[in-house]
């Protein structure tokens, strides 16, 4: 039983892998079909299964599918796919927001990439985590952790989707995904946060590999 109790408002730090520490992105439409999964599947009314509605609408692009009327019960705040894993920062909305999301997310993915990759059985390891982030230094320091996730396990050069771009500036404003004031707003400019983040990143990867050291 989760352990966690999800409050409307608060701000949570949610992460799986794939079962075994297998890959769960093989390749960029992978990513892209997850990606889609979080736009989809982040609505009061559930659209079902996204392949179906495809079908309907005659749209086998990963473009948007839902009405722009069906409200959100989560809010992005950051994320990071990698090859084996995920990592979000979730604000929860609506009651049981997160469980829906989170239950509709994992159950559209895992459809699609077992009939893609003709496999059977669980892709993903047993239940999420969520941790909740209780305090503003707390969100600061998991932003930068979840953003440049790629980075803290040293996958610059892998394969991978980030809210990165978004606070970096290197997408359109009218591409933006996330709810990024929260994070923006406790800095002067996007570079400060910028610079902040870059700086985290470094004390998370002295402390990774200090943990590494201890455990040898």
């Amino acid at each position: 039983m989760r352990k966690t109790k999800f409050v409307n408002g608060e701000y949570y730090h949610i992460l799986n892998r794939g079962v075994d520490k297998r890959d769960i992105f093989l390749g960029k439409e992978d990513f892209e079909r997850f990606f889609q999964g979080m736009r989809e599947f982040n609505t009061v009314d559930p659209i079902g299964s996204i392949y179906e509605v495809q079908i309907r609408k005659k749209n086998k692009k990963f473009g948007d599918l839902v009405s722009k009327n069906n409200s959100k019960i989560v809010n992005f705040i950051c994320y990071c796919l990698n090859p084996n894993h995920y990592h979000f920062i979730l604000r929860q909305i609506t009651d049981r927001g997160i469980g829906k999301f989170m239950q509709r997310l994992a159950l559209g993915y895992s459809k699609y990439f077992n009939l893609k990759y003709k496999r059977n059985g669980t892709l993903f390891q047993g239940p999420y985590k969520a941790t909740h982030i209780d305090s503003d230094n707390y969100l600061l320091y998991v932003s930068a952790y979840v953003n440049l996730n790629n980075k803290v396990h040293w996958l610059e050069n892998t394969l991978y989707k980030s809210s990165w771009e978004e606070y970096s500036h290197n997408v359109r404003q009218e591409m933006d995904f996330c709810e990024k004031d929260i994070i923006l707003n406790q800095f002067s400019s996007p570079e400060k946060y910028k610079s902040f983040a870059e700086e985290s990143l470094k004390f998370i990867r002295e402390r990774k590999e200090l943990e590494k050291l201890l455990l040898e």
